[in-house]
This record gives C-alpha cells, structure tokens and sequence, in this order.
C-alpha cells in the first residue's frame, strides 16, 4: 500500500470506457485527427523558432544531425507510447501509464514533470509565435510597440536571467539586435515590458478548448493543412536558392566549452530541438476521447512522429543554407532565411509569417489540450482536489483545468524568455518518457499475457535505447535546468505529501480492504 500502489490494467480500461462515471468525456477523433493532433503539435516551434536558435548557438548546420538524434530518441519513446496508448486508452498520458506499471508515487512524479511539458510548453510557443506575429504587423504597416511584444527578462551567458533590451531602427522601425551593451548610435533602445501578443494568444485558444474537443480539432486541421504547406512551399523553392558556402563548415568547431559546437553543439542542440517532437505525445492525451483507441492511438502518434522528422531535417538544411546559422538567433528565423535570399523569394516572406502565426497557434492550441487531461485524470484518482475533474455539463469538456491552465500560461508567456522555458520543457519531457520505456519493460515482465493491441517491438531492446538517448540528451542540457527540474520536483513533492498521498482512492480503498 501507498507509494508503490498500483493502478490495475481493469480498472483503467474501466475508466476509460466511462463505467461508473456520471459524466465523461466524449469520443469524437479517429485516426486522421489523432494524426493531424500530432502534427499539430510538432510542427511548430521546431522549425519557425528553435531551428535558429540551436543552430545560432550550438550546432550551425549540424543542427541537421541534431534533428536526426532528437528523432531516434523520439522513435523508441514513441513505440512505447503506442503500446500503452492502445492498451491503456484514458486522458492521463504518461501518468496513467506509470501508474498501472511503477506506482503511485512515479506516476505524481510524472504527473507534476508533465505540467513542465504540456503549461510551459504552451507558454514557450506563444512566445514565438508572438516574434512572428510582430514582424507581419509591421510588415502591414501595424507597429506594435516592442516593448509590449517582448518578454521583461532574457537568458545571457550561462542562462542568467537578465533585462532584456533591444536596439531599434527609428527608420524601418525593425529589431536591428538584441544585445546588453549600450545601442549603437542612431538605434533606439527599448526594454521589455511584457509580451501581449502571447498573452492574448494563450487566452484565446483556452476559450476555444473550453468550448469542445471535436470544434478545436477541426479548427487544428484547417491550421495542420495550411502550415505543412508552406513549410513544403519553402522547402522545395528554399532548396534552389541554397548557398552551399552557408553549410561549411558543416559542424563549426568547437570553442574549448561543451556545447558550443563540435559534435558536443550538435548534443546539446538535440536536447534544445527536441522539444520540437513533443507534440507527438500529446495524442495520448486525446485517448479518452478517441473513437476507437486501440487501433488509432498508434497511428496518430507514429504517423505523425515520422512525417515530422522528415520535414524538420529538410527545413534545417534550407535555412542554414539560405543564410548564414549566425544570423538565424532571433525569434523569426525562418523570415530572415528567407530574406537572405533576396529579391527572389521576397514574395514568399508574408506566406512565411502567416504559416508560423497560424503553426504556432495550433501548437498552443494541442499543449494547452493536453495539460487539462493530466490534471482531470489525477483529481479523479484523488491526487488533486475534485474541482480539477469536473466536466462542463454543455460542452463536456475539463473547463475549470482548462481555465486554469490557460491564465497561468498566459502569465508565463507574458514575462519569460522562450530560451529558458524551451529548455524547462525539455528536460520535463526527457524524464517522461524515460519512465514510459521503463514502464513498458516493468509490465512485460510483470503481466506478460496481458492483452496488448499494438506491442513495441523487441522488447526489452526498444525501451532500453529509449532510456539511454532520452537520458543522454537530458545529460546534455545545461545544469542550471537541472537545477530548476530539481526545485519544481521538490514543490511537486510537498504537495503529494502534503494533500495527495492522504486524499489518494486507491491509497483509501486499500486501507479499506485492509
């Protein structure tokens, strides 16, 4: 009984098929949305914002193979998703399935890091999208103040937060650098305030998920379609406009630090980059309210996994091919890749921008989805207060969760740099997965005859490389994110103890049944 108590297979499928449950979620997505889901959230981030900040400070275009490391370690993590999303088919996620397999205990754990996944994540995204969106205004001639488009905070050096300030041409009213020495003469310095785009954006897409599941997906679809192609847009004419002298060095060399280039800046730029791929577990989010899970919940997560990997590693080659990757540090790296290429493909750089605001939307949409169900599944196994399960009586939907998540992300979003949030969601994520694999090895050996529609295959091989990439790629993030992992786990903790361990049903029914 308590800390490694364990959720029974039965009893979650129970769950998940609403037995016993007044009231449920509702099941409206198949195969294509789980898959358009998926990609929803992938595509994003990845390539409109941390493309050129990986290559920029870590990689150059190396960041192509970081790509390719990131997505290996994404593969194995993702095939034992499958295989609990099938098996398993409720909101919780990760959390659920470290429940059923490693406990009570690993499953608050897991629980608590997945809100570093899913809440900063959403707040990370709106911040670049907020970059693009700030750059097309004043392309239209709308000029909002940068003081208002930009976070108060930013991360120099050894990722210390300090105040941002950035330098301004009074004549094109554009960002001509983003730096902490004095302007140079005839550039306006400006500080941040706070980020409103972000704000707003956040706020909007929680009023849209209050609403309902099946009405924010199809608005994801509509996005999914428009944004894959014009990444594919700038993929095919990007390739005929390359520099190849912007590729060499292919893998700069290194400063004499670990991470700033050489193959260690390759490393450690998979590990910022992989924050790119985290979309594809947010399908496991969506499972309760899957029409058939056991066959749709691995064809959403590994369909949109694969189609991703491919576009990231096309969209990494052209843009540190159209411009040099020392250019491609600020928050809308695909414009200026595309500008850099001149007159020719000038045309392309307001399609460009309305694919990133309406891409980066969509992700913000899927990450502030996924962090509500967390929260629904952990109130309803009494980890967290009941008002975090209710269910919206029209629109079945967890609003309260909703809500929430939404205004502390907008918050979040307002005030904090995207370099700092990005690598937070990373190391979160990492660590999840890392017990997904463990998991499915645990409940292999422990329940071998347990019906399994989709099975990660050669087991324990497949799960044992998801533990060592995902955990040599959180080896490579900077230890000051360590340190912030290590104080958010230690709050997470107080809590469970605190409130979650005494309030636990299945800690209760167990003393019960004692």
């Amino acid at each position: 009984m308590g800390l490694g108590s364990r959720k029974s297979i039965a009893l979650l499928q129970a769950e998940a098929s609403g037995e016993g449950e007044e009231r449920t979620l509702r099941r409206a997505l198949g195969a294509l949305n789980l898959t358009t889901l998926g990609i929803g959230a992938i595509i994003g981030a990845g390539i409109f914002v941390l493309t050129g900040t990986a290559a920029a400070q870590h990689a150059g275009p190396g960041v192509v193979y970081s790509f390719i490391l990131a997505g290996i370690g994404c593969l194995f993590a993702g095939l034992c998703y499958a295989e609990f999303a099938a098996m398993i088919p409720i909101a919780g996620s990760a959390y659920t399935y470290g429940y059923a397999t490693l406990g009570e205990f690993i499953a608050w754990i897991i629980g608590w890091d997945l809100i570093l996944e899913y809440l900063f994540g959403a707040a990370t995204v709106a911040v670049g999208w907020s970059g693009y969106f700030t750059a097309f205004m004043n392309e239209i001639g709308l000029h909002i103040p940068y003081q208002y488009a930009q976070a108060p905070l930013r991360v120099v050096g050894t990722h210390h937060l300090v105040q941002s300030t950035l330098c301004i041409s009074p004549t094109t009213n554009q960002i001509v650098t983003d730096t902490l020495a004095t302007c140079a003469p005839g550039l306006t310095a400006v500080q941040g305030v706070i980020n409103v785009p972000a704000i707003v954006l956040t706020l909007l897409m929680t009023v849209l998920l209050v609403v309902g599941i099946k009405e924010s997906a199809n608005f994801n679809n509509i996005i999914v379609i428009v944004k894959v192609a014009i990444v594919l847009l700038v993929i095919a004419f990007g390739f005929a406009y390359v520099n190849k002298a912007n590729w060499h060095p292919f893998i700069p060399a290194n400063t004499g630090h670990f991470g700033d280039f050489g193959w260690s800046g390759v490393a450690r730029a998979a590990g910022v980059v992989f924050f790119s791929y985290i979309g594809f577990d947010a399908v496991s989010t969506a499972a309760q309210e899957a029409k058939n899970p056991q066959r749709d919940m691995p064809i959403g997560i590994l369909a949109s996994l694969a189609i991703c990997t491919v576009l990231y590693i096309l969209m990494s080659l052209v843009m540190t091919g159209l411009a040099n990757y020392k250019t491609l540090d600020v928050p809308h790296p695909v414009f200026v890749a595309i500008a850099a290429a001149g007159p020719a493909l000038a045309w392309m750089r307001p399609i460009v921008n309305i694919g990133a605001i309406a891409g980066l939307a969509s992700v913000v949409l899927v990450m502030l989805m996924g962090q509500p169900r967390i929260f629904f599944s952990m109130a309803r196994d009494g980890l967290l207060p009941p008002v975090f399960g209710k269910v919206h009586p029209k629109f079945q939907t967890p609003y309260v969760t909703t809500i929430l998540t939404g205004v502390v992300a907008a918050v979040i979003a307002g005030y904090f740099p995207i370099g700092l949030l990005g690598e937070l969601v990373s190391i979160g994520t990492l660590l999840a997965f890392v017990i997904v694999c463990a998991g499915v090895i645990v409940l292999r050996y422990r329940q071998p005859n347990l019906e399994r529609p989709f099975r990660t295959p050669l087991v324990p091989l497949v799960p044992i490389l998801g533990i060592i990439s995902c955990g040599a790629l959180m080896g490579s993030l900077p230890s000051d994110t360590w340190i912030r992992l290590i104080v958010w786990m230690v709050l997470g903790l107080l809590i469970y103890f605190l409130y979650g361990k005494s309030h636990s049903k299945l800690g209760r029914a167990e003393k019960v049944g004692a």
